[in-house]
């Protein structure tokens, strides 16, 4: 019953911007970090963003400035919004949500996924 479900991923051009949403349900997320993901054919999975409870947030250095995370606790939401997206960000993103309190993630240690929605960035 616990869930994750992401949106708003598509096909967008390069320099463009798009608005993932994640819905968290069967639980309460108040005690979990909350973070990004993606992963491109042939990679690793790679931690995107994070933000905790408190609003601490995390951003990996290349999308630093171009991507912000935010969650609403209220509603157990995060959303990511993107803005000047580039080719290399391509991927399927994951929402993820892991108990705790710490920013960095791995992905071995994460305690729910979503299924990932594809976002595609064309130059």
């Amino acid at each position: 019953q616990v869930q994750l479900e992401e949106s708003g991923g598509g096909l967008v051009q390069a320099g463009g911007s798009l608005r993932l949403s994640c819905k968290a349900s069967g639980r309460s997320f108040s005690g979990h970090v909350m973070a990004w993901f993606r992963q491109a054919p042939g990679k690793e999975r790679e931690l995107v963003a994070s933000v905790t409870s408190g609003g601490t947030t995390y951003h990996e250095d290349t999308v630093e400035g171009r991507f912000t995370i935010s969650r609403h606790n209220g509603l157990n939401e995060v959303y990511l919004e993107m803005n000047a997206l580039k080719p290399e960000d391509t991927a399927v993103y994951y929402c993820a949500a892991e108990r705790g309190n710490r920013n960095l993630l791995v992905a071995a240690r994460v305690d729910y996924w979503g299924r990932g929605t594809q976002v595609t960035v064309s130059s």
